[in-house]
């Protein structure tokens, strides 16, 4: 969960780290730190973000061709100066820099405490740096080798980047588990944990795969297996523009993304979806549609807000396609003895295609012969290439940790392919099929009506910005909005807000309920509109503040909420890409009236690639 920046060749290397840690922040932001490789091995690093690190190297040495940069969100040891990244080894030789978690790292630090190390941090990178110095100097070989040797014997995930000062014409790196992905300039190369950072400088890029080593000079790239042997770098183009990574006048990247939804659910259906002439297009789907028709159980693995959209598509799915769903936590699925019988269905939800729970439990799975399906947003991510097949949801690099478009365009595929499914089984009518594809087609435009909304949300954030606590309630398909509400205020705002079944509340929720506690009511028209009201009612009965997303013209829970937010009409399948987004707003706005740096919560990393 940190991000990762190196380069090589003929330019200056620290402005090109800086600029790419300023771009990877979003990715950890405790501590950061850059090494760069001259005549000597410089490390400089500073606890906080990186604008601190900046400015702490003002008047220092930073002439370099060769370096590397680090953003860090603690795992190991508090953050502070001394566990920042990079690490130097006992020698001074090597530095380093990694992203993950090695687990055996405690047996290996009293290995090396046995022979006289010592270590200036807490962190288990310092614990690798040195066991790969040990072996080079016990086993007499290069670098190279003694990196293959030590991760042969690492239990974890890593992306680690190396510098030797003896080999100042080097850049080592390798993976397993976490993201890593190299840029191929003329004569440079460019090392990052995403393409933030690299398609300023060129278009070409190779993902490194698990258990691969690479070894970068200006003006070459070799790929290794752990086994030594050599493997043919598979040169992609990138599909992104630097519009794209940047605010574009907007005061931060999530109300950016929050109003980008119109373009990326846009997007999402191009191509795709024709609702004249009634077609879904999508080859991941078409090519597996007998895998997918007989399944007979589907199971969707995800996290966080990706786990809301599986919620959601639980509902869809089990009406359209008559096909069972269950909806599971990946870091609670990965960990039990779960019933896989091959020919289920596993569909794996992520927005960055790296969290490391959703892939071992879709490893695990797939060695059980289930058909895994992907829905990612990032190209030539893990879970991308793992499964057998997918779809992207091209939603577009997401800053804000907090996911918003990701989530939306999630469930336009998700929609999609259930859609697709339901009409090939026969199990949804022509009239209703063609309804539900002009439904969802006008999405986009209806989500323009719903962003007219940020000016009067943005005064709803200023009257219930000091509340300590908010209940967020909700029925049928927007009973994950309501949790994905309670979330997104949770993240950016740190109110506490629980989200539930809207009938549950009486099951214990209920006794919250004072003047002073907002409650959130997704409420809009469906076919649990008359339940909902009868649950405003028994909110209001006990002077709750009831503050409700509604369908335009529902008259009857307007004159019963304190505020509303009105939505245009839809049908209840279709409705959470709508009702979600007041809620991204309502959050969005509390964070910032309150002074949050809503980019990048405390605590929070947009990529957990680390458990």
């Amino acid at each position: 969960m940190c991000g990762i920046v190196a380069y090589i060749g003929p330019r200056e290397a620290y402005p090109i780290i800086l600029k790419g840690l300023k771009r990877l922040e979003y990715r950890g932001y405790d501590s950061s730190g850059v090494a760069l490789l001259n005549k000597d091995l410089r490390v400089y690093k500073k606890k906080g973000k990186v604008s601190e690190l900046e400015d702490s190297l003002v008047g220092k040495d930073l002439h370099a061709h060769a370096g590397m940069g680090h953003t860090r969100w603690a795992t190991h040891g508090e953050p502070n100066d001394r566990n920042a990244h990079p690490h130097h080894s006992a020698s001074g030789r090597l530095a380093m820099i990694h992203n993950g978690i090695i687990e055996n790292y405690t047996q290996l630090k009293q290995e090396l405490m046995r022979k006289g190390y010592h270590f200036n941090s807490d962190t288990d990178t310092e614990v690798l740096l040195n066991f790969i110095e040990d072996i080079q100097k016990n086993n007499n070989c290069g670098l190279e080798e003694a990196v293959r040797i030590a991760l042969r014997r690492v239990v974890g995930a890593y992306v680690i980047v190396l510098l030797d000062k003896d080999m100042p014409d080097t850049v080592i790196a390798a993976r397993k588990g976490s993201p890593l992905v190299i840029g191929i300039g003329k004569g440079e190369h460019f090392l990052a944990s995403d393409a933030s950072p690299i398609i300023e400088y060129t278009k070409e890029v190779v993902y490194v795969n698990d258990y691969e080593l690479a070894i970068l000079k200006a003006d070459e790239l070799i790929l290794k297996n752990l086994g030594n042997e050599k493997i043919t770098p598979f040169v992609q183009k990138l599909d992104l523009e630097m519009a794209a990574i940047e605010k574009g006048g907007y005061d931060h990247f999530m109300l950016k993304e929050i109003f980008e939804q119109p373009d990326t659910i846009f997007d999402c259906l191009r191509g795709r979806l024709d609702a004249t002439k009634g077609t879904i297009r999508m080859a991941g789907i078409q090519q597996n549609i007998q895998q997918l028709t007989q399944a007979k159980r589907i199971i969707m693995i995800a996290c966080g807000t990706s786990w809301h959209a599986g919620l959601i598509a639980e509902y869809i799915f089990e009406e359209l396609c008559r096909i069972p769903v269950e909806v599971e936590y990946a870091s609670e699925f990965r960990y039990r003895n779960p019933v896989i019988h091959p020919g289920d269905v596993i569909i794996a939800i992520s927005q960055s295609g790296e969290t490391a729970d959703t892939i071992v439990a879709i490893e695990k799975a797939k060695e059980s012969g289930a058909f895994i399906l992907g829905v990612v947003n990032v190209v030539g991510s893990s879970i991308a290439r793992i499964s057998h097949a997918g779809a992207y949801t091209h939603a577009g690099p997401e800053i804000g940790v907090a996911s918003t478009k990701a989530f939306t365009a999630q469930l336009a595929v998700l929609t999609m392919i259930a859609l697709k499914i339901a009409h090939e089984k026969g199990t949804i009518d022509t009239t209703r099929y063609m309804q539900l594809l002009g439904e969802l087609h006008s999405v986009p435009e209806k989500v323009k009506e719903v962003l007219k909304l940020s000016e009067s949300i943005r005064g709803l954030a200023q009257k219930y910005k000091d509340a300590k606590d908010a209940l967020y309630l909700g029925r049928g398909y927007n009973f994950a909005v309501a949790l994905e509400g309670a979330l997104k205020l949770k993240e950016i705002s740190y109110i506490h807000a629980e989200g539930y079944p809207a009938a549950e509340m009486k099951h214990g929720p209920i006794a919250l309920v004072d003047e002073q506690l907002p409650v959130v009511f997704v409420a809009t028209k469906d076919s649990y509109h008359e339940k909902i009201v009868s649950n405003i009612q028994e909110i209001k009965a006990r002077k709750g503040r009831v503050i409700a997303v509604i369908s335009h013209g529902d008259s009857i829970i307007e004159n019963m909420a304190e505020d509303c937010m009105r939505i245009p009409e839809t049908d209840e399948i279709i409705a959470p890409m709508l009702s979600v987004i007041p809620l991204q707003l309502l959050a969005y706005y509390i964070g910032a009236v309150k002074g949050y740096d809503v980019d990048k919560p405390r605590n929070l990393a947009k990529s957990v690639t680390v458990e």
